[in-house]
């Protein structure tokens, strides 16, 4: 299901859209975080 709440990182509906601003924050830092370490392990 794609997303348009502008939130989700890969475009398709993760449940971004009901969190508040710090946490969306948070889950963000968090998705990138583990996005880089599985770029640099591969």
């Amino acid at each position: 299901m794609s997303c348009t709440c502008g939130r989700s990182p890969t475009g398709k509906c993760v449940g971004w859209h009901n969190l508040s601003e710090e946490e969306y924050q948070l889950k963000k830092i968090v998705w990138e975080s583990k996005q880089k370490s599985a770029q640099d392990a591969a």
